[in-house]
């Protein structure tokens, strides 16, 4: 499965997903250069933790502009798997890939720690290899994480099983289809032993996973 991985000015998580997928996974990458329309025929997009420029304004309400990310709305809408992590979480959400958005940490402070995160949902091709109510010990980093949304949309996310955390306490939320993750913790982190948890290999390898299957028929 080749996957592509954005880089925005500021980022500095991109290195680290390309890790995970091209040295851990050996599978095919390619990085993909923010004001570029060209996805090179990648059949997954991850967005990138870290920082994208102009999130002094708010996070990610600049980055939504590229010209990177009406190809990856394109992308989307025909089904490709799109990925955001942490900062990119924020992008799909100011791109309005996903519903929602993104307050202050409650503390005001930048939390960098492990946590537990339960798969609710094990239909998703994120989340295909895992059984559902497993629990995943995957890294948190940042000062923008505390996801917020109307009641209505609340309502909504419960009902189509969209969550991809419990719903008092989200981690990450994927669309009504299915195609389009966003999440605070960075799996990629949580990809070899010496990182302390190699839980986040089983969402990427559910990707790669549903991608075959889709092959498959």
């Amino acid at each position: 499965m080749k996957f592509g991985v954005l880089i925005f000015p500021g980022s500095n998580c991109e290195h680290d997903a390309y890790h995970a997928v091209r040295k851990v996974l050996q599978q095919p990458a390619e990085f993909i250069w923010h004001q570029s329309t060209d996805l090179k025929d990648c059949q997954a997009i991850i967005v990138p933790g870290g920082f994208s420029y102009g999130d002094y304004l708010r996070t990610g309400a600049i980055a939504r502009f590229s010209p990177v990310m009406g190809a990856v709305r394109r992308f989307a809408d025909r089904g490709g798997l799109v990925l955001g992590i942490c900062n990119g979480f924020q992008i799909l959400l100011e791109s309005g890939l996903l519903p929602g958005a993104m307050l202050r940490n409650r503390g005001l402070k930048y939390v960098c720690q492990q946590v537990s995160i339960r798969v609710e949902n094990a239909r998703t091709p994120f989340t295909g290899l895992a059984r559902e109510g497993d629990v995943w010990t995957i890294p948190i980093g940042h000062m923008e994480g505390n996801y917020t949304l109307d009641s209505e949309s609340l309502h909504t996310l419960e009902t189509n099983r969209q969550p991809n955390g419990s719903v008092a306490n989200v981690a990450g939320i994927c669309n009504p289809r299915g195609n389009v993750l966003g999440m605070m913790p960075h799996p990629e982190r949580a990809s070899e032993p010496l990182l302390g948890s190699e839980d986040g290999m089983l969402l990427f390898q559910s990707m790669i996973h549903a991608s075959q299957s889709a092959d498959d028929t």
